[in-house]
């Protein structure tokens, strides 16, 4: 029995470009009193990172699938392939790297293997939505011999800032971003390099304030005025606004506003709907605020995005986009009053009316989120960075 470990040094996270790193362990769990003829030995092992892509079949028409690439990978017990046996479709892969042939461990010994390997710049992010699937996992497939593969999967969470794509990494070191005080190699050297452009990106784009007034206004007339002071967000943050009612000519009852992504297939993958079919666009709410607001002058809300949740991005098949949706309760009737007299001349007993004839309307504001550092992803939604497999 050989007991493998593959532990992630930095969390499960990473930002699409960067390198990840993964310690894994082999180890012969007998204890050292054991026989010599108790050693264990391996074969082979190696490690390969891959995107799995999976869509739902009520919701986007693909292609006829190609023979060669079936939607649910054959089992083959002789081959490493990472995808094997996982339903969809593997739509990037990195070259898989040989971690180790031939090894033998007495009992009670243990090695020790590093494997470091960019993820795709060019890749989808992680995304589990309600039309497709882009899953990212690091297999490591391990033999005996004269025995089929086992496979450890790993699974990991990438962030794709767009843009990125066409940046080139410096051959000038004076103009790297580098510390006299550490010794790094040109692969260090462009992580540590991509890592600050992309978090001087993701500062730049989401600091700018300034602020925006939108007028709400229904058939009747104005509701009221609202303002935001920004329209990119990173994960992470909170999206705050405020709502002035006191210029609207019409009195709002009530109002709430949810911060929601909306998921939508591309045109030309649209499943064609039937009556009662599936829509080819979904949302999914993540916060909401809700507020009876009748007599309000102005008020406030703050919504705050998920670290879990994935960033705006759009590929061939489909596309999330984010943005706050508004809904609106106001009165038909024009100067509605529900607040008793302020003087009476003896004590009475008001209560309001039961039935006021109202309007309901809604408004989408676009926004725009970005991904967030991946450590800080890491450390708000910790996910499993060590995987363990006994052969």
């Amino acid at each position: 029995m050989i007991e493998v470990v593959a532990e992630l040094s930095r969390g499960p996270v990473f930002l699409a470009g960067e390198a990840l790193e993964c310690v894994v362990t082999v180890t012969n769990p007998l204890p050292p009193t054991a026989t010599s003829a108790s050693s264990e030995a391996l074969a082979w092992a190696s490690a390969q990172i891959h995107c799995q892509f999976h869509a739902s079949e009520s919701r986007v028409a693909l292609p006829p699938p190609d023979a060669s690439q079936p939607d649910v990978q054959p089992e083959s017990q002789t081959v490493f392939l990472p995808h094997r046996g996982e339903r969809g479709q593997c739509i990037l892969s990195t070259p898989p790297k040989i971690l180790f042939c031939d090894l033998r461990l007495d009992p009670g010994e243990s090695k020790s293997y590093s494997y470091s390997e960019v993820l795709p710049i060019e890749g989808p992010p992680s995304f589990r939505g309600q039309s497709v699937k882009y899953v990212y996992k690091l297999t490591i497939g391990c033999q005996r011999v004269n025995s089929p593969i086992t496979l450890l999967r790993v699974p990991l969470r990438v962030l794709v800032l767009t843009g990125l794509q066409d940046i080139r990494f410096p051959q000038d070191e004076a103009v790297a971003p580098s510390s006299p005080f550490l010794e790094e190699d040109e692969g260090g050297k462009k992580d540590s390099w991509l890592a600050e452009l992309a978090g001087e990106r993701l500062m730049a784009a989401t600091s700018c304030r300034s602020l925006h007034l939108y007028n709400i206004s229904d058939g009747r007339g104005k509701v009221g005025t609202f303002g935001i002071f920004k329209s990119v967000y990173r994960l992470g943050e909170d999206v705050v606004g405020t709502l002035n009612l006191g210029e609207g000519t019409v009195a709002c009852l009530q109002f709430s506003v949810s911060l929601q992504t909306e998921e939508r297939v591309q045109p030309e993958y649209q499943r064609r709907r039937r009556t009662g079919g599936i829509p080819s666009v979904s949302h999914v709410t993540h916060a909401r605020h809700q507020e009876s607001c009748l007599h309000t002058t102005r008020t406030s809300f703050s919504l705050p995005i998920p670290l879990s949740s994935t960033p705006g991005f759009c590929t061939a098949i489909v596309s999330l986009k984010w943005r706050l949706h508004f809904e609106f309760v106001t009165s038909r009737e024009p100067g509605l009053v529900l607040l008793p007299p302020l003087e009476q001349p003896e004590p009475v007993t008001w209560t309001g009316p039961e039935q006021v004839p109202v309007d309901t309307f809604s408004w989408d504001l676009p926004i725009k989120v970005l991904p967030t550092s991946p450590t800080l992803a890491s450390y708000a939604a910790p996910g499993p960075s060590t995987s363990t497999i006994t052969i």
